[in-house]
């Protein structure tokens, strides 16, 4: 029997608790003291839609609304005084007014003209911590001079399977406010915006911006447009700040024109005398404020909570296309405002929807290392990395940069190793599937593993990689399983199947057709390996796998019989030439330039071509067991020896392992460093080239993910939570943002990988064409999606036999069977449709 060591459990159960807020419980799975909120950064936004972010001490920053990354950017007037609340407070005859955040960093307080922290002249608390459960964020504030602790509370609804409700351009924001006296108080939450329509942070320039107050359908707030940006770039558009507060509602549609400070000062000014605001005017500003407050009464020792959001249309996306393109959140809505309006009467369904999902998943016993990554990292969905246009379809980059995106194209060799979309959002996943397959991949198996924009653009790139093209062949297999779609396995399969042919060209990757790999192959480190690999030729044998069962299934015999034959002499020849006893090498093989395809040579490699550079070599490479990776994820099996599995990753961890970098020397970027501990990307142990592949010396989390969840996989445990731990150790929210693990770029979507360990963990395999649900050998309860649906399992062991209580939460799950690998399996007479709220008992003897 699989079970986790006694220490996770222990501080699973310590870390994990509800705490109360407006009516419902939001779950906590990671706790920041105050030295530890420096560097959050927690993205709040809907998939494909951008966000902004709260910041760990409260307040918002990084806003990336405008199609667009804008890493740094907070709209300012004046001296850097960018979008804050506040909070008045009246009692006894004591007044107080101050910002709703806590205090600034250490290594904010010094610039050019003095403190460079946003806001920085004004009071605020002086004591902060922060909760998190993604995409729950809580910031707690404490002063002695109020008699009103607060709790910041931020979200965007995240519903497994529900898209939709999961891309809402918007941030909810409230304000949860606890008299701690036994007197009422007199208070006042007041936002303040800039309208900063028509500039993202590195490009555009505001012009005739104006601001509007409504109220309509229970909503009170300030629109935000433009009369003179134009309405063709990706920073025209509309945003709104409105409250669903019934309190009494003051505002300022303007503030006076900023000059010496006077402009801040008279809103200050104006706030503290009651807490209500009288309206300004500003007829010089391009980019006028606007402030939005909300008054009311707070009883003896009550608790009352104000609710703001911050919405955003802004319809056009330029990313990597020829022309600006059309956001998938415009179908949907009409304008920021409207994006209120349909999202406020159902918020109530969501927000409870959410906390179902998240609380369900916080409370599966697996420990809370694997928890926080996996959890954490499903942000990037919402950042703009992603991103889903009008025709459906969803984009990618690598990761952000700080203004732009970062390696265009929804590159197949990086977004292979992540897993959270397809058992998170299965449908956006497809989309993925579509694209490559029906759009990027010729007649003849070509498929570009970067995608142009627009898509009739695509040929203009043409360029392979051996890894995303086989890894695209796996991923299509798990799509059509997860999905029980066989109309999309057939609509798909004849480019699929080309795909793989593709490696059988003359001078291909696999041109002698024996199963292994010995062609120029293209990789995601972006350079060209030359000669059988076990990165590129285990990625084969998974692909060889995949497009067996699919080639099974649709009586394609022929193509059956060939991929089992490539793959039974590719796993043969591996294990007897690659393998030196503790790790899978690369055998150098030069083949005459002119026998390389010209669309397998991308131009970042070597170009000496008799005695190439970046070469892997006899090094020790992290994730050279990728391919068994995603086939461990999607139920293929074993590529090469098992045996020869688990001795690769313990060398992986005796020579890639550093408990300490101090004293590293890496000649390249440094995601790690100093005295964190990580996985290096290669070691060499024996024999290094003079110039190996240029990221040899790094780390980075996303590698790291696959071999510590190979490890989870071949039940050596402690090490591969060890190598978890460490990443999110380094994550910690005092060096870094716990929301953002990078590679080339922020939000880097190879770290979607940490998925996978809940994978692992609970040896979860769904299949949408049997019906049929696995878990691992285990006891407990846990938490599974499939893309589709989500729910908890309940496993429990008693009179000789184990019992599966599965339980469906959201969406629907048809099934029919139910197995636990080494025990057995549990059928039902007949298929069985579960919706949210079912359950379904099994019992398998032992």
């Amino acid at each position: 029997m699989k079970t986790l060591p006694i220490f996770c459990i222990i501080l699973f159960l310590s870390a994990f608790q509800f705490e109360n807020a407006s009516g419902s419980e939001w779950p906590v799975l990671k706790k920041y003291d105050l030295e530890h909120t420096y560097k959050i950064a927690l993205p709040l936004g809907g998939i494909g839609t951008g966000t902004v972010s709260l910041g760990g001490r409260g307040n918002l920053q990084d806003w990336e609304i405008m199609s667009r990354p804008a890493k740094g950017y907070n709209p300012s007037s004046g001296r850097e005084t960018s979008a804050f609340f506040t909070l008045f407070t009246e009692i006894d005859g004591k007044k107080d007014l101050r910002l709703l955040e806590g205090p600034a960093p250490f290594y904010l307080y010094e610039g050019n003209s003095g403190a460079t922290a946003t806001n920085h002249g004004l009071p605020r608390f002086r004591e902060v911590s922060f909760d998190a459960a993604y995409p729950f964020g809580q910031v707690n504030l404490k002063t002695p001079q109020v008699p009103v602790d607060v709790k910041i509370k931020a979200f965007n609804p995240l519903i497994p399977g529900d898209i939709d409700n999961s891309s809402i351009p918007m941030a909810v924001i409230d304000f949860e406010l606890t008299n701690t006296t036994n007197k009422e108080i007199s208070f006042s939450v007041c936002g303040t915006m800039q309208n900063f329509i028509g500039e993202d942070g590195s490009q555009g320039k505001a012009k005739g911006n104006k601001n509007t107050f409504n109220k309509n359908q229970g909503l009170s707030g300030i629109l935000f447009s433009s009369d003179g940006v134009d309405n063709k770039t990706d920073q025209w558009g509309e945003m709104a700040l409105v409250t669903t507060s019934k309190g009494n509602i003051s505002y300022r549609t303007a503030w006076l024109p900023e000059r010496w400070g006077s402009s801040i000062l008279d809103f200050w000014d104006d706030l503290s005398k009651d807490g209500q605001l009288e309206n300004r005017k500003d007829s010089i500003s391009d980019k006028p404020m606007a402030s939005l407050a909300v008054s009311d009464i707070l009883p003896a020792h009550a608790k009352k909570t104000i609710r703001f959001l911050i919405t955003w249309y802004f319809p056009n996306r330029t990313a990597w296309a020829t022309k600006p393109l059309k956001n998938y959140y415009t179908t949907r809505y009409a304008g920021a405002w409207d994006v209120a309006s349909k999202a406020v009467p159902q918020l109530v369904q969501l927000e409870n929807k959410t906390i179902e999902f998240v609380s369900a998943f916080c409370n599966s016993n697996i420990p809370i290392e694997v928890k926080e990554a996996a959890l954490f990292n499903v942000s990037t969905l919402r950042t703009q990395t992603c991103f889903r246009l009008s025709d459906g379809n969803f984009y990618a980059w690598e990761g952000c940069g700080d203004k732009a995106g970062c390696c265009f194209g929804t590159c197949t060799h990086v977004w292979n190793y992540e897993t959270a979309t397809a058992f998170l959002f299965g449908d956006l996943a497809r989309t993925f599937r579509q694209v490559e397959f029906g759009r990027a991949t010729k007649d003849n198996g070509l498929m570009s593993f970067r995608v142009k924009l627009p898509l009739d653009n695509i040929p203009d790139f043409a360029k392979v990689a051996a890894d995303g093209q086989m890894g695209c062949i796996i991923k299509l297999f798990r799509e059509w399983q997860l999905s029980g779609d066989d109309h999309f396995l057939k609509e798909l399969y004849p480019k699929a199947k080309s795909a793989l042919s593709y490696a059988w060209i003359k001078g291909g990757w696999d041109g002698n057709q024996d199963g292994v790999m010995e062609g120029v192959q293209h990789n995601t480190m972006d350079v060209e390996y030359y000669g059988p690999n076990p990165q590129m030729t285990i990625w084969y044998l998974g692909a060889l796998r995949a497009m067996e069962e699919m080639s099974t299934y649709l009586k394609d015999k022929e193509m059956a019989l060939k991929c089992r034959k490539l793959f039974e002499s590719g796993s043969k020849w591996t294990d007897e030439n690659l393998f030196n006893g503790e790790y899978y090498i690369h055998k150098v093989i030069v083949p005459k330039k002119e026998d390389i395809p010209a669309e397998q040579l991308v131009g970042m490699g070597s170009t000496d071509y008799g005695n190439p550079d970046y070469q892997l070599g006899e090094g020790c490479l992290v994730d050279q067991l990728v391919g068994q990776y995603l086939a461990h994820v999607c139920g293929l099996g074993y590529l090469v020896q098992k045996e020869n599995v688990a001795t690769t990753l313990q060398s992986i961890m005796k020579y890639n392992y550093q408990p300490d970098l101090s004293d590293h020397f890496n000649c390249f970027r440094s995601y790690a460093f100093a005295d964190e501990a990580a996985l290096l990307m290669a070691s060499y142990p024996r024999t290094r080239p003079v110039n190996p592949f240029p990221y040899f010396t790094e780390v980075m989390t996303g590698f790291e993910y696959v071999a510590a969840i190979g490890m989870l996989y071949e039940g050596q445990t402690d090490d591969g939570l060890k190598c978890i731990k460490n990443i999110r150790d380094r994550y910690d929210g005092r060096k870094r943002s716990p929301f953002d693990e990078a590679e080339c770029g922020h939000h880097y979507g190879r770290a979607m990988a940490s998925w996978s360990a809940l994978l692992a963990l609970t040896g979860f395999h769904y299949s949408g064409v049997t019906k049929e649900i696995t878990f691992g050998n285990i006891i407990g309860n846990y938490f599974w999606s499939n893309g589709y649906s989500y729910g908890t399992v309940e496993i429990s062991q008693k009179d000789g036999a184990k019992q599966v209580k599965l339980n469906v939460l959201n969406g629907k799950l048809e099934i029919s069977s139910i197995t636990v690998p080494g025990l057995g399996k549990s059928s039902l007479n007949a298929v069985k449709t579960l919706q949210a709220g079912d359950n379904q008992v099994f019992n398998i003897k032992l």
